[in-house]
Formats: structure tokens, C-alpha cells, sequence
């Protein structure tokens, strides 16, 4: 499904079933997408997860029927898929910045959200030229890293997390020279774990699994390591040039902004993509330091 008729689909389906128990990933589902892809695309156009845009919406209608009056409030609690008339009371309070009861006398606090409208407008000419990107098939291949499992919701701000917990506890003795390598340091200069940020989305429940990986070269898997192999795809691999994240992110914005919507070759494929980074070229700080995203994709 064309990328922009997936997003306005996804928008459709959650309007339709504001009222019931949906997830990220019924909404995915339904655009015949992965979870990972829809709920970062999602982000980065609208600037809200799924479950966000479910709950401001909810939220607003909930505000409505206050005013309407001619519902009890534990009845709307109910009604837009509170467990409790203080949870629902909590959540309306923090959106609209007063009570239901409050917002009877003050329904200037009303806090509108409307349904978000997908469009995409193009200014100037060339504009796909500023990503630099390649797209060619490779053989399938293992990579061995450190994994964690990640909520959509929180990823990038845990993520970098995980990165500086492995520098302190691993790669600082790696990369320091030291010579009395313990099994998972040696793992990761062997493999030269680091290169890779790797998201796989085959969990569900809005969570992924990330890894900090290598290129697996073989031998013993040390505890606390894990493996995954990847099948034989073609890659959409965009390169990056600057410092990290804002260069990564950045590209990142620009892929589900102007290189998806509308592509007439490529759509995306498999639920798994990979962030690669420069591990011999100089700090991530550099304003000239190498990184790239790969997307599987097939053709049209």
C-alpha cells in the first residue's frame, strides 16, 4: 500500500474505533504494515505516537459529552476505555488543564483535537536529491550484539541510554587498549560490536527488540550475547555525513517525509532496519562522521 494511503487509512481505522480496545498494532494490521514502521512513520508525520493521537482524541470527544450534560462522568470514563472514573478524571485533567466538573463552568478550557488531516506539500525543485541513497541486494547474514526490548512509546530516549550503558561497562575497556579481554569484550572487538543498531519487530504490543550488534564472524556466543539472522533482501541504505543523532535523525524525517510517500519503485519490506555507524572514522561529534539507515524494501 502506497505510504500516504497507509497513513490516512491508519487515521480512518482509528477514528472508526475510537470507542474500542485497539492497539498499535490492530492499527497496523489493518494497513497490512509492520508495527515498527507504522509507529515510527506515524511519528515522524504527525509528531504523536498511535496511542497518543487515540488518547487526545478520546480526550476531546470525552470533553464534549462533559459539556453535553447528559452523561454521568463514570459513564464516560467507561465509554472512552477508562478502568476508573480517578484515572479518567487524571488524564482529562492533565489534557484539558481542568476537571470534568471544572469544565462545565470554564468550557473556554476546552482543549480541541481534531482529526489529523495526511498531506504532503512539496516546495522547490530536487528535493529528493538531498538524501543520498543506494539500493542494492545483499546476501543474508548473522550479526551478534547486546539486546534489550524497547517500547515504541520511550525508544529514543532510551535507546541512547543502553548505548552509554555498554560504553561504560564494555567497549571503554575495549577501545582503552586493555589486554585482558573478559568474553564479551572480546566478542565485541572480534565482531567490532558497535556498528550496528539494529531494530527487529517481531514482538508486538507496541515493543521491539534493538540490538547494539556486529557483523558475526564466527566462534562462541559469550552469555549476555545474542544472534539474528537476517534473510536475503535488497537495502535501501541513505547515507548520513554530520554529527550524531541530529544527522541521523534527520535523514531519518526526511525518509518517511519525502522518499516514501509517493515512490513510484520501492516500498518497504521486512520488519527490521539497521543504523549503521562509522567505527573507524573519528567521534560521533564530527561534523563530517559517517553513519547510514538501511531499509529492507522491494520493488513495486
Amino acid at each position: 500500500m502506497e505510504w500516504l494511503t497507509a497513513m490516512k487509512k491508519s487515521i480512518d481505522f482509528m477514528e472508526a474505533h475510537l470507542l474500542d480496545d485497539i492497539s498499535a498494532d490492530d492499527v497496523a494490521a489493518e494497513i497490512f504494515m509492520s508495527p515498527f514502521y507504522f509507529q515510527r512513520g506515524f511519528k515522524i508525520l504527525t509528531e504523536l505516537t498511535p496511542s497518543e493521537y487515540i488518547r487526545n482524541r478520546r480526550l476531546y470527544l470525552a470533553a464534549l459529552d462533559v459539556l453535553g450534560g447528559k452523561e454521568k462522568v463514570i459513564d464516560i470514563a467507561l465509554k472512552y476505555r477508562y478502568e476508573t472514573p480517578e484515572s479518567f478524571t487524571r488524564a482529562f485533567t492533565r489534557f484539558h488543564g481542568v476537571s470534568p466538573v471544572q469544565l462545565k463552568n470554564s468550557p473556554e478550557q476546552l482543549h480541541v483535537f481534531l482529526p489529523l488531516k495526511i498531506t504532503i506539500s512539496i516546495t522547490g525543485g530536487n528535493k529528493m536529491e538531498k538524501l543520498d541513497f543506494t539500493v542494492s541486494p545483499m546476501f543474508g547474514f548473522k550479526v551478534i550484539g547486546f539486546e534489550r526490548i524497547f517500547s515504541m512509546e520511550n525508544s529514543y530516549d532510551e535507546i541512547p541510554k543502553f548505548w552509554n550503558e555498554l560504553c561504560e561497562k564494555y567497549f571503554s575497556n575495549v577501545y582503552s587498549g586493555k589486554k585482558d579481554l573478559n568474553p564479551q569484550e572480546q566478542a565485541i572487538k572480534d565482531n567490532c560490536i558497535g556498528e550496528y543498531g539494529v531494530c527487529i519487530d517481531d514482538i508486538g504490543g507496541g515493543k521491539f527488540r534493538y540490538m547494539v550488534a556486529g557483523k558475526y564472524c564466527g566462534g562462541k556466543v559469550p552469555d549476555g550475547l545474542k544472534l539474528f539472522e537476517f534473510p536475503d533482501l535488497e537495502w535501501a541504505k541513505f547515507k548520513c555525513v554530520g554529527p550524531m543523532p541530529k544527522a541521523l535523525q534527520s535523514v531519518n524525517t526526511k525518509i518517511f517525509k519525502e522518499w516514501l510517500p509517493g515512490n513510484p519503485d520501492y516500498e518497504m519490506a521486512g520488519g527490521f532496519n539497521i543504523e549503521w555507524y562509522d567505527c573507524e572514522r573519528g567521534s560521533m561529534t564530527d561534523e563530517d562522521y559517517r553513519s547510514a539507515i538501511w531499509i529492507p524494501v522491494k520493488q513495486k
